[in-house]
């Protein structure tokens, strides 16, 4: 995937995840980096359950992406 691609990527799963968790958005820049992580996080999880990671800039990459995302932001609002 090109950097193009992950970045918009990560904008979306970024924001779709922190409206599902905090009910705001954290900000452009922060939504991206929240997205990039939680695909990495995302992939690496469904790698464990026998699933594909993040594929290409699709539907089923941004759903890996916004369920990592989603645990990125439960597990730091845990710690902080």
């Amino acid at each position: 995937m090109s950097i193009i691609a992950w970045l918009i990527l990560g904008l979306i799963a970024g924001f779709i995840a922190s409206k599902v968790v905090n009910k705001q958005g954290e900000g452009f820049i922060l939504d991206m980096v929240l997205g990039i992580i939680g695909a990495v996080v995302g992939g690496f999880v469904f790698h464990l359950f026998g699933g594909a990671g993040v594929t290409g800039l699709n539907i089923y990459s941004l759903i890996v992406a916004v369920i990592g995302a989603i645990i990125v932001l439960v597990v730091y609002h845990a710690v902080f």
